[in-house]
């Protein structure tokens, strides 16, 4: 379970970090998608700081499994919040946050595993 956890954890840390470092440079197709769902400019910062956070936790829990937990936990959330926020404005485009909501839920699942 733990190579399993090790796999997902990595692959959602990247996307993780990849999506944090192009908020907080503006990305436009990431900007237009945070505001198709009313999230306010203002947020990018936070919203990107709290990825980039999940990130470092996902791979801190390949040594410290308590610390994988919070991080899978807090991922989950983050991208379940997501989802909750594309259908709140039926805007059904909402494949990526579900699919990371699912990869951060299956990280926890396997972190507690492990």
């Amino acid at each position: 379970m733990f190579i399993a956890y090790a796999a997902v954890a990595t692959l959602l840390a990247l996307t993780l970090a990849a999506s944090a470092t192009l908020t907080l440079q503006g990305n436009d197709q990431i900007v237009a998608n945070m505001r198709k769902v009313q999230v306010p400019d203002s947020w990018l910062p936070r919203l990107a700081a709290l990825k980039a956070a999940g990130a470092v936790g996902l791979l801190a829990g390949l040594w410290a499994a308590p610390l994988g937990v919070a991080a899978a936990i807090g991922v989950s959330l983050y991208f379940v919040g997501a989802v909750i926020s594309h259908l709140r404005v039926k805007d059904f485009d909402l494949a990526p946050a579900a699919v990371l909501a699912l990869m951060a839920v299956a990280a926890l699942a396997l972190r507690v595993a492990a």
